[in-house]
């Protein structure tokens, strides 16, 4: 995985095989705008060839790449690869059941399950050997891991989701009534296009960091929400007001620089955190 940070500094990197996933504002304390941004991303294939592959999401803009794309969607049947987030087509050919064969769960698992199959493609992997690496994949920790079920009450560690899109994503994927804990550092960023997702999925909003105050201040337009000072705090507020049959997710949808030296040090306290629950 290459940062718009490491690729501002690239001169000669040229993959063979490049994937982008996804885009969405992000470092906003860092690029002056959100288009700056996207083309210190872009770079990833400026230096590919009509002999090099750029693997994208269907219906991104992505003109001027010399790389022949091929397309992924959960939303366009006609791209090369598609799903609908229980089986993935190659070409309108059913190809693999995720929800039968794997632990994977989500349109953003179909997705990158889908970037992958076909980048190992374009470099020559068997489709054996890619059926054989999806039935034995595990999702890696503090990527909407279940931690543990409590009093009826699934609780979920995503503290890699450090952006909008990723926050967006663990809420779209959840087919229980949410809990939400989210917050940390100031990234400029704008959070209100999540207002609408949250008003679908969220009974409940606890907001912790350096910018709890004025996430719950938003986010209390469309549903009830708490801002506390740490993560424990965010805790034990989300366990009290979450019924039997809900889910807690943490998804804070921002870095963790704020508490934490990263996002995995978080993932691990709230993983300790609610294990000491009782």
């Amino acid at each position: 995985e290459l940062s718009s940070f490491q690729l501002e500094t690239i001169v000669s990197l040229r993959p063979t095989v490049a994937i982008w996933l996804n885009f969405a504002p992000d470092h906003m304390d860092r690029y002056p705008t959100v288009e700056a941004y996207r083309a210190a991303k872009l770079r990833i294939f400026e230096n590919q060839t009509p002999e090099d592959t750029a693997v994208v999401r269907s219906g991104e803009d992505m003109q001027g790449i010399a790389a022949k794309q091929v397309t992924f969607s959960t939303s366009d049947p006609e791209a090369e690869w598609f799903s609908d987030g229980h089986v993935i087509y190659h070409n309108h050919e059913r190809w693999f059941d995720m929800e039968h064969d794997t632990s994977l769960r989500g349109l953003h698992n179909a997705e990158n399950a889908m970037a992958a199959l076909a980048a190992c493609q374009m470099l020559g992997i068997s489709c054996a050997n890619m059926r054989e690496a999806l039935l034995g994949y595990a999702p890696p920790p503090h990527r909407c891991e279940l931690i543990r079920t409590l009093d009826g009450v699934e609780y979920l560690n995503d503290s890699k989701a450090t952006n909008l899109h990723a926050l967006e994503s663990a809420l779209r994927s959840q087919t229980r009534p949410v809990v939400l804990i989210a917050g940390g550092k100031e990234k400029g960023l704008d959070y209100s296009p999540l207002v609408s997702i949250l008003g679908e999925k969220a009974l409940g909003v606890v907001t912790f960091g350096q910018i709890a105050r004025p996430l719950a201040a938003l986010f209390s337009s469309v549903v009830p929400s708490e801002s506390v000072a740490t993560l424990a705090d965010a805790v034990a507020a989300a366990r009290s007001i979450a019924p039997p049959g809900s889910t807690i997710l943490l998804s804070p949808g921002t870095s963790s620089f704020d508490q934490f030296s990263g996002y995995e040090q978080r993932g691990n306290a709230f993983r300790d955190l609610v294990h000491q629950l009782l």
